[in-house]
This record gives C-alpha cells, structure tokens and sequence, in this order.
C-alpha cells in the first residue's frame, strides 16, 4: 500500500464512505473526505469496492429494466399481430358456389339453400360454380325490390380446377335478412343465388 494506515487513524466511518460512493452526500460536506481518502489507502480501497458494489448494482437494475421493456414490447406486438389478424380473418368473407347450379335468370333457384354472410367484410372471395370460365366477372348483391347494395367485380382465376374470384367488399349497412348475390360474365345474363346477410 502506498499510504497505509493500519491504526486508521481520521478514517471516516464506513456510512460516510457509502454515502460519498453512492453521491448521496453533498459535494460540500464530501469535500472535507476527499483529501483522507487520496492519503488513506484501506478508505481508498474500501471506497473502490463500494464504487464497483454500485456500478454492479445499477447495471443489474438497468439491464433488468431493459429485458422489462422488452418483454412488454414482446407482448404488446404479439397482441397486435393476434389482432390485425383476427380483424384480417373476419373481414374477409368466403361463399362457396361449387355445389350450386347455375341459374339463367335474375331470380334464384327456388328450394336452393341460402348462403350465408356477414356484413362487415372487406373482401370477398368466391368459388364459382363447377366449370365457370376464367376472366372478368361482375358481383352484385341485390334487394327483392332490385335494388343494389353492392356493386364490384375482378378477374376470376382457375387453380386445380376450381375457379375464384376475389373482390373488394364495402362495410353494407343493410338490415340482416334475405338478399341475392348476383354475378355474370359480361356479356351474360346475371346468375342469382339466395344470400342472408347476418
């Protein structure tokens, strides 16, 4: 040691030492330590510990914070991803028309099972009669007066013979209840199948 001092003679105590290393005492009331501790080296040397006790702690309590924001982060985008998928799935709406016939006239085949489709979707995507021919294709969703609640189209597709077609939906702010879904391929007359909106 360099300046040893076994007796520890003018040592300050070891809660004046925690105080300074921990910089919970005043630079004021520190300052009359400063100069023991530089001539001193058990107070220097039990002064380096508690400086290192210090960092090792802080450091501990910083990386704890930072995996907890992690893990909230984590979290909170797995919540996200759940949500903006479930919102995905329930806006894309799916009707299924490969076991119905085709009909050749506005009006649907009378006894036909309905189908069925909720109103708050974004897209629709349609599997067409068996044996319907690829290209542009017109939907349309239809009152019993006539009238139109939705009016949209795009290309059909076929993929292991099955043919789709996938259209952009609007939000339909009609009362549940019985409609027609309407499609033709220009220039065809409209096939219409029964429809309930829920």
């Amino acid at each position: 040691m360099e300046f040893p001092n076994p007796e520890r003679t003018g040592c300050p105590g070891s809660d004046v030492l925690k105080r300074i290393a921990s910089k919970r005492m005043p630079l004021a009331e520190a300052e009359k330590w400063l100069n023991h501790l530089g001539s001193c080296s058990p107070c220097y040397k039990d002064f380096s510990e508690l400086r290192k006790g210090r960092e090792v702690q802080r450091n501990r309590t910083l990386l704890a914070i930072a995996a907890s924001i992690l893990v909230a982060v984590g979290i909170a985008s797995w919540v996200f991803v759940q949500r903006h998928n479930e919102t995905l799935v329930a806006q894309t709406a799916v009707l299924d028309l490969r076991s119905h016939s085709v009909s050749r006239s506005p009006e649907p085949n009378p006894g036909e099972q309905p189908l069925e489709l909720r109103r708050g979707f974004s897209q629709l995507n349609i599997y067409l009669p068996l044996g319907s021919p690829e290209g542009p294709y017109e939907v349309r969703i239809v009152t019993a007066s006539g009238d139109s609640l939705l009016n949209t189209g795009g290309p059909a597709r076929l993929n292991d013979g099955v043919t789709s077609l996938r259209v952009r939906g609007d939000v339909i702010f009609a009362r549940p209840g019985p409609y027609s879904l309407q499609i033709r391929k220009p220039p065809s007359e409209w096939s219409s199948y029964p429809l309930v909106l829920r």
